[in-house]
């Protein structure tokens, strides 16, 4: 196998120990697993000639998430910020470990880590790559099962500061995903579209 090959390997035996099942495929899978292989999915989709880098950056970005719990952080959105921060530092400083040792050297390491912490978003055509799969993923596979656990202006708002986070690229994506219809509402909703 390929360094890059051995890298995604080490990568999803880390995803396959999610502890935090979904339905996919017709069975229960770890659930950072299938979100991982949604990323590189969506990320070949819409911009095939991704980077090494990128598509490293892309199947890791949620490495061992479950370990730092959301809990553990205030509430409302400063205690959000620091735990997505420190999320961002842990899964670039575990991907570089992993790639070390899949036999890539230290500037693949702090590249893909430059990546996953999505430094220089909007600058940096890489970083802006992977948000807008994130972004894509969020709004095909996560949408529908997170808006019925909210309000509908929670929901909307949440859109509504997603959509800039995509580049005209993603957006235009967004906009040709297949969804279900109160996902395709809110979104008109957040857009200010009839």
């Amino acid at each position: 196998m390929s360094r890059f090959d051995n890298a995604i390997a080490e990568m999803d035996a880390a995803h396959a120990q999610d502890p935090n099942p979904v339905m996919s495929g017709g069975q229960l899978q770890p659930a950072e697993l299938v979100y991982a292989r949604r990323m590189s999915e969506m990320l070949k989709a819409i911009y095939p000639d991704a980077s090494e880098a990128l598509c490293l950056a892309a199947r890791c970005q949620h490495i061992r998430r479950w370990e730092l719990a959301r809990g553990a952080y205030p509430a409302g959105r400063a205690g959000y910020l620091q735990w997505r921060i420190e999320e961002k530092r842990r899964h670039a400083l575990l991907a570089g470990e992993i790639l070390q040792r899949a036999g890539y050297d230290g500037a693949m390491a702090q590249r893909v880590g430059q990546l996953v912490r999505k430094e220089r978003l909007k600058q940096d055509a890489d970083v802006q790559r992977l948000e807008d799969a994130a972004c894509l993923v969020f709004l095909e596979d996560h949408l529908a099962d997170f808006a019925p656990k909210h309000s509908e202006a929670k929901v909307v708002d949440v859109i509504a500061k997603t959509w800039p986070k995509m580049s005209a690229l993603g957006q235009q994506a967004a906009l040709k995903l297949d969804l279900p219809p109160e996902s395709r509402r809110l979104i008109n909703i957040a857009l200010g579209r009839p």
